[in-house]
């Protein structure tokens, strides 16, 4: 499904590129680290920033430098409610010869930038490993248990939609089945592997053949290998 793979492929690139910035950035703020000074600054005004939805604040913060010139700069930051007050007095950390923008000496201000941009590359990377990845790994534990697992036969009891899943507003059908244990009369049902096309026209049996893990029937793999493959 070339939908399903421009999906994947997108969450690996997307991740990596948001990891690469976050790693400049943090260069780039251990740079400014490494020639910055410390001094007082004082609070004197909270500037409003409106987006769609929210509302923040921005600390404008007035320092005085090495020159002894009075110094204004506005925070890069912004929060709701404003994480400073007017009047209150901050540490604020610049370059002499002001080679780049003053910041104030906290966490969020020097690092949040970063941690949020790499958090959420970590998100999308994941995100396309796993779905890269973990069709691969059910299909070789499928033909794992296909070999090794115990067969038994299953009642065919219809194809459903894998709602929990969807990729561009699609969800992938499940063929599932049911059996009866004879030891303990309990009843379990079984979910294949997603499929995306409808197989439903395709099946024409009433049971089909699971495999499951000696001794634990959670570990399992429906066998599908009678329907057609997916033109790519």
């Amino acid at each position: 499904m070339k939908a399903l793979f421009f999906v994947k492929l997108t969450s690996l690139m997307v991740g990596i590129a948001l990891l690469v910035g976050s790693v400049f950035m943090l260069l780039n703020t251990r740079d400014f680290l490494s020639e910055a000074v410390i001094t007082q600054g004082t609070v004197v005004e909270l500037v409003e920033y409106r987006s769609s939805d929210s509302i923040t604040y921005r600390p404008v913060v007035q320092f005085t430098n090495e020159s002894g010139q009075l110094v204004n700069f506005t925070s890069s930051t912004s929060s709701n409610p404003p994480s400073y007050t007017p009047g209150q007095q901050v540490d604020v950390l610049y370059q002499p010869g002001e080679r780049s923008s003053p910041r104030i000496n906290s966490f969020f201000s020097l690092w949040g930038a970063e941690t949020i941009l790499a958090g959420i590359g970590i998100v999308f990377l994941l995100a396309g490993v796993i779905l890269m990845f973990v069709p691969e790994f059910r299909h070789r534990k499928g033909e794992t248990l296909k070999k090794n697992g115990v067969p038994i036969d299953t009642d065919y009891q219809g194809v459903e939609l894998n709602t929990r899943f969807s990729v561009n507003g699609r969800h992938p059908f499940q063929v599932v089945t049911q059996w009866q244990n004879p030891a303990t009369s309990e009843v379990h049902v079984f979910k294949s592997n997603n499929i995306w096309f409808d197989p439903s026209n395709y099946i024409h049996t009433d049971t089909i053949t699971v495999f499951y893990e000696k001794g634990d029937l959670q570990q399992y793999h429906v066998d599908l290998s009678f329907l057609p493959k997916l033109a790519k």
